[in-house]
């Protein structure tokens, strides 16, 4: 009868067991002589023990066992899935082990990758054989030179030593085990959210997420500021003139009448009237340029916000911008309060401003132009040109004309001044840049007329207000006005809106 087979324990016993004899120099049994075998370019010396013709059968037994563990060995390997984890070489104790016994220098074991196959090497007939990883093996991705063995990274089918493993964005390593990818570059989870996650240009914070977990921001159309939703419910602060909300890390001017001025809309602001009388006249002469000289001296004051809405309750007829109305041509007699003298700065509000009531009489179809103080000299001016096509209008007979062509017509006009004093000479227009020299201690373009490039690009914003604006009469008014006089010019125009009272088409 058969003994039967041996068990997994008993054939472990009896493989270390071999390999024990073996590296001890040689087998028990026998006295044969050693032979010296070569292997590789190290000249590295192995002893194969001597052997007699009864312990053949033993050690072919026990090499099977050897390649049946390599086999299997081999396979799991091969079992392990893609994608990005961390690895050690499984068979990297056992290779130091031997090498300890053997009084070796500790040279990595081989490692196959995971599509080789899986036809083993040869061995030589009766002794072990140390397997050299190839050259190549695997090439780091972040400084292209072989990993060898240790811990490794595999990621997107690429490898990396640890210290290889880098944030694209702070240059740093990657320690965590959680990281973003953003096509083959890696990034610190941190680093990627500071790069694609929109902050608030208000508060500074993460834009957080709305319920369904999307990020959802306000951004200003021109501008093009992001901010939270939140903080157009809050108490931040907007500029009166451009827009734009008060960031945390800075400071908006209060005009004490329930607006605020951020700091570059105030480093050209008109504060009072005797400030606003150059750029008024200034603006008269442009339309001298223009072939519309008028004829009479229309008084022009710079008022509160209080006093402009009480000059509108007291108007009759006339149509006015709505929500924030900041300018006002006159047709009845009124008593106005202007401002007579600019106020000072104390902390961030405006102190010892001085006003005088001021009784307006009517001489002409026209009584007076209002404009509101605390603006900058390009809005100052916008609206000027704007109230003065008004006037006019209504000094050159044009009667009865809906809001839509009045209103309309009036703001190609402060188009048109807005146009020559940002892009001088684009239709060859007169500029009043030189001629409106404003005495305002703010200006920065108060002495030679050149504009900074803050005060420029208030200026395109405010063309830009004035092309986009959604009202019917201001914004539908101006596109159709504008459209007329591009393709007939401003006279012809004119000269159709007196015969009709409509725009050419």
């Amino acid at each position: 009868m058969a003994p039967p087979p041996p068990s997994t324990q008993e054939r472990k016993s009896r493989f270390m067991k071999w390999l024990s004899k073996l590296f001890k120099g040689g087998s028990s049994r026998g006295g044969g002589a050693r032979y010296p075998q070569f292997l590789g370019d190290e000249n590295m010396v192995w002893h194969a023990p001597s052997t007699s013709v009864d312990d053949r059968p033993r050690i072919d037994k026990e090499k099977e066992e050897i390649d049946r563990a390599i086999s299997l060995t081999l396979s799991e390997d091969l079992k392990r899935q893609n994608g990005c984890r961390w690895g050690k070489n499984n068979d990297e104790d056992i290779a130091r082990a031997l090498q300890d016994n053997l009084n070796l220098p500790k040279y990595p074991p081989y490692a196959p990758a995971k599509h080789d196959n899986l036809n083993l090497p040869s061995y030589p007939p009766y002794a072990p054989t140390l397997l050299y990883p190839r050259m190549g093996f695997r090439t780091c991705g972040g400084c292209h030179r072989d990993i060898g063995y240790g811990n490794y990274l595999g990621c997107m089918g690429t490898f990396f030593h640890p210290e290889c493993f880098c944030c694209r964005a702070c240059g740093y390593q990657i320690i965590e085990h959680e990281f973003s990818l953003s096509g083959s570059d890696p990034y610190h989870k941190s680093c990627f959210k500071e790069l694609t996650h929109p902050k608030c240009e208000v508060c500074h914070h993460f834009i957080p997420t709305n319920g369904v977990g999307l990020i959802e921001y306000r951004c200003h159309p021109f501008w093009s500021q992001k901010y939270c939703p939140s903080h157009e419910h809050d108490s931040t602060a907007r500029c009166c003139s451009c827009e734009r909300l008060e960031s945390w890390n800075s400071r908006y001017i209060s005009l004490g009448d329930g607006r605020s001025l951020c700091l570059e809309c105030m480093e050209s602001a008109i504060m009072d009237t005797g400030d606003c009388q150059p750029l008024y006249h200034a603006i008269r002469d442009y339309y001298e340029g223009m072939n519309m000289k008028l004829e009479q001296q229309i008084p022009m004051l710079l008022v509160e916000r209080q006093a402009l809405n009480e000059a509108i309750v007291g108007e009759r007829t006339g149509h006015h911008h709505m929500p924030e109305t900041r300018g006002l041509c006159l047709s009845e007699e009124q008593t106005v309060t202007s401002i007579l003298k600019r106020p000072k700065f104390g902390g961030r509000k405006l102190i010892g401003m001085r006003t005088q009531p001021q009784k307006l009489i009517r001489r002409c179809e026209v009584t007076a132009i209002l404009v509101l103080y605390g603006l900058p000299r390009l809005l100052t001016g916008a609206i000027l040109a704007h109230e003065l096509m008004h006037g006019w209008l209504r000094l050159k007979g044009y009667r009865n004309l809906s809001p839509h062509v009045e209103e309309g017509i009036c703001q190609v006009l402060s188009y048109l001044w807005l146009e020559a004093e940002v892009m001088p000479g684009y239709r060859s227009a007169p500029s009043t840049s030189t001629a409106s020299s404003s005495s305002s201690p703010y200006s920065s373009s108060s002495k030679k007329g050149a504009k900074s490039n803050v005060e420029r690009k208030l200026g395109e914003f405010f063309m830009h207000q004035i092309a986009h604006d959604a009202s019917p009469a201001y914004g539908g008014g101006f596109r159709a006005a504008n459209a007329a006089v591009n393709k007939y010019g401003l006279r012809c125009t004119l000269d159709h809106i007196r015969l009709t009272g409509s725009f050419p088409l």
